[in-house]
């Protein structure tokens, strides 16, 4: 694989976001994060009520950077099979029988899981080997997945009935949560006069699966600075309740951010200096990416609740004493 210098990297990503606004009105910080989730090689989990654009997003995002996209549309009688594939008997003319493998949907550079907490934990589980591990296991044999390799998920916040919340263990598998918010009045305005004429705009991919691995190995040998490296580690040890925890912290978390935590701001704080045009992070990229990397890795108590602190409270908090 032929590496990328720095300079064609940060032409390739302005390139991609040039060509993402022209569909994805005002939504700059979430195409952003997204953005550096994948040149992080990491998973997306969107979260934002209906009609705000994420599946057009995820199918966006494909486009634009070459990738072929499968998506699943999560539903409670979802099974395994159904993401993963499955082995079915054959039989020749000579009446010989066989096994064969048949791929399931999640034989894709770019998985969309629409709405995955509307699939039971069984299989919502069905993909957590292929998010770490980048292959599957079907009757004992492992089947590799293409690279690069992305889930991006979808899910709704204020809809629960008939939905199962993801475990720790799935969640913690999600390199960011990106939250959707509602557009602004302007914004509004654009994709209202942009989205109900006979004109649609249409993207066309800006780079290869090949230069978006290149990019993802060049994020990796990006120099990162001792204190920026301090400073994470200060920040995700702060989260986990103990002795030398700080008070609200104690107070109010009960599941706190594991190396995973750290490993992903270690990527995303290059990520977003490469998408920025510099060639090194810095303790500011930390705290402007500690909630969407950390919010998802914590939970807090009943107390916190009746005090009316958040999870955005304790990591605002935390990043202070950076």
């Amino acid at each position: 694989m032929a590496k990328l210098d720095f300079d064609t990297a940060k032409t390739h990503l302005s390139a991609a976001k040039a060509e993402i606004a022209k569909v994805i009105f005002g939504q700059e910080h979430v195409v952003n994060q997204a953005l550096i989730s994948l040149v992080s090689g990491g998973h997306v989990l969107l979260i934002g009520v209906p009609g705000l654009a994420k599946t057009l997003l995820v199918e966006t995002i494909g486009t634009v950077l070459g990738l072929s996209t499968n998506r699943i549309q999560c539903t409670p009688d979802l099974m395994p099979s159904d993401i993963l594939g499955a082995e079915v008997l054959e039989e020749t003319g000579k009446g010989k029988r066989s096994f064969r493998f048949i791929e399931g949907p999640v034989f894709t550079q770019l998985l969309m899981a629409d709405e995955i907490n509307r699939a039971s934990p069984r299989t919502q589980s069905a993909l957590l080997q292929a998010m770490q591990e980048h292959e599957v296991s079907v009757s004992g044999v492992n089947h590799k997945l293409p690279e690069p390799f992305h889930v991006l998920a979808t899910q709704n916040p204020i809809e629960q009935e008939g939905t199962y919340p993801l475990p720790e263990a799935q969640l913690d598998r999600f390199l960011m949560q990106i939250d959707v918010e509602y557009p602004d009045a302007q914004t509004e305005r654009q994709i209202m006069l942009a989205t109900t004429n006979n004109e649609s705009a249409k993207v066309s991919a800006v780079m290869k699966p090949k230069e978006l691995i290149a990019i993802q190995s060049l994020v990796r040998d990006m120099p990162i600075g001792e204190s920026v490296v301090d400073a994470i580690l200060k920040l995700v040890r702060s989260a986990r309740p103990g002795k030398d925890a700080p008070e609200i912290v104690n107070d109010y978390v009960t599941w706190a951010p594991g190396p995973r935590g750290s490993q992903a701001l270690m990527l995303a704080v290059r990520a977003k200096a490469l998408l920025d045009g510099r060639e090194a992070p810095s303790i500011d990229d930390v705290i402007a990416l500690a909630e969407p990397i950390l919010k998802h890795r914590m939970a807090l108590n009943y107390k916190a609740q009746a005090a009316g602190v958040s999870i955005s409270d304790v990591i605002k908090a935390l990043s202070e004493n950076l």
